[in-house]
């Protein structure tokens, strides 16, 4: 394991001396040390999703175990997640500064564990309430809280040439929680991997046999390992310290709210689409297997996101955002199509197609509009504050930048709620998610138009 020892400009595990932006500090010291802080980050943040995404997969077993709940309860428990993980993201925006990165790492982390043993106990009582699968629905927000503490960490630790490539590993090998989580948990359920520690199976009603508490209880020993890791491995940065009332400037600022807005386009259809696709899929295409599929929609995305940010940072965030919410449109309107010919042969792998599609330019969109939040605080900050100049002002658009990329992702977050909910209310008011898509097809269409009038036309008001 890495440890973070004492090093000149470092008191404990605190970086007293922390220059990335000076070329000489980041080759000798600086690259390697936020190395070790990105790539203890990235495993945290990858439970942290797979914790946060695990209801998506749970209650399409829940029905085989004898929990009958209906098609909009179970909606509701793949949602709530999403809804308490994105309001969790506003408080954990703003901690990394009042805590520091290793300590606030390592207790996010830590707090994962009770969702998860918590589900591992409750889908063993055949007698557990509703409301307690949807208190461990909201526990499961955890999860969702900590990417917006994790991107403002690492923020800290990078330069700005590298921040875009730095911030897309961080999120994008991050999201493949969800991924891995569904292609995992499909796996784990289906033996007794903890023995009799792990709990008796279920019986299914065709005399098979499911260990859906693995579903939970696979992530535990992960869990206190990352935890250790991050407690001893990571660092706290002493220039990143700011109180709330510090960091609560970027409420006036106007390009904060809208890139809210473009956030919400890339990495709240991610995360939305990511939660309510093993159920979209089985209820629309009910004779396919869809657990052996749903893993890769989150798979691509994640891994686009990950492969995506030098592109940003060769090309520019604005003009990749662009181009990439056009897209979106196109392959929302190949969703539709396929959904309009379910019943022909073939349907369900153009559907499977153009889902594939959205995935992977919400990973391309999400890295994108990263690398645009620190390039516009460059450039709004010394407008802003003209009396700021040198260390100070860099210190400000860092710290400003920092908090923007946290509020931002933390409302995008949403988006693991109402893309799910907007199904199961679609469905039920119209009896199919058509209506659903036309409305995300129409917000990624006001997305063109802000990115092009802000950022990516020709002599726009923030260029980048």
């Amino acid at each position: 394991m890495a440890i973070a020892t004492a090093q000149p400009g470092q008191k404990g595990h605190v970086l007293i001396d922390w220059h990335p932006e000076d070329p000489k500090f980041w080759e000798s010291r600086g690259r390697a040390i936020a190395s070790r802080n990105l790539w203890i980050s990235i495993p945290c943040l990858l439970l942290a999703f797979s914790v946060w995404m695990v209801w998506s997969v749970v209650v399409a077993k829940m029905p085989a175990i004898g929990f009958n709940f209906t098609v909009g309860e179970r909606f509701w428990l793949a949602a709530l997640p999403g809804l308490s993980g994105a309001t969790l993201r506003i408080f954990y925006s703003f901690m990394i500064p009042i805590f520091g990165g290793r300590k606030w790492t390592a207790i996010s982390t830590a707090s994962l564990l009770l969702p998860a043993i918590g589900i591992g106990f409750a889908v063993q009582d055949p007698n557990t309430s509703y409301m307690t699968f949807l208190i461990l629905a909201l526990l499961c927000g955890f999860g969702g809280g900590n990417f917006a503490s994790s991107m403002a960490n690492i923020a800290y630790f990078y330069p700005k040439k590298t921040k875009g490539n730095a911030l897309a590993l961080n999120a994008g090998l991050g999201n493949a929680g969800v991924s891995v989580m569904q292609f995992v948990v499909p796996l784990v359920i289906t033996a007794g991997v903890f023995g009799s520690f792990g709990g008796e199976p279920q019986t299914l009603s065709d005399g098979g046999q499911l260990w859906l508490q693995n579903a939970g209880f696979i992530w535990v020993p992960f869990i206190v390992l990352s935890t250790i890791a991050a407690w001893f491995g990571m660092n706290d940065i002493a220039d990143a310290r700011a109180s709330f009332k510090e960091q609560s400037i970027i409420f006036s600022r106007k390009h904060n709210w809208i890139m809210c807005i473009l956030y919400t386009g890339t990495f709240g259809s991610f995360i939305g689409y990511s939660a309510g696709f093993p159920l979209l899929m089985k209820t629309q295409f009910p004779d396919v297997d869809v657990l052996q599929y749903a893993f890769l929609g989150p798979l691509v995305g994640a891994l686009s996101r990950a492969a995506t940010g030098w592109i940003s940072d060769k090309f520019g965030g604005g003009r990749v955002t662009f181009w990439t919410f056009l897209g979106m449109i196109i392959a929302v309107g190949g969703v539709l199509f396929f959904l309009g010919i379910k019943e022909q042969p073939g349907a369900f792998w153009g559907f499977f197609s153009c889902f594939m599609a959205l995935f992977f330019l919400t990973g391309v969109g999400n890295a994108s509009t990263f690398q645009m939040i620190p390039s516009i605080m460059r450039q709004e900050v010394p407008r802003l504050m003209p009396q700021l100049e040198g260390e100070s002002l860099l210190k400000q658009s860092e710290r400003e930048s920092a908090a923007i990329i946290a509020f931002t992702s933390a409302i995008a977050a949403y988006g693991a709620f109402f893309i799910p909910k907007s199904y199961g209310t679609s469905i039920a008011m119209t009896g199919g998610p058509e209506a659903a898509l036309w409305t995300f097809g129409v917000f990624y269409a006001l997305c063109v138009v802000i990115t092009w009038a802000f950022y990516s036309r020709k002599n726009a008001p923030v260029p980048c």
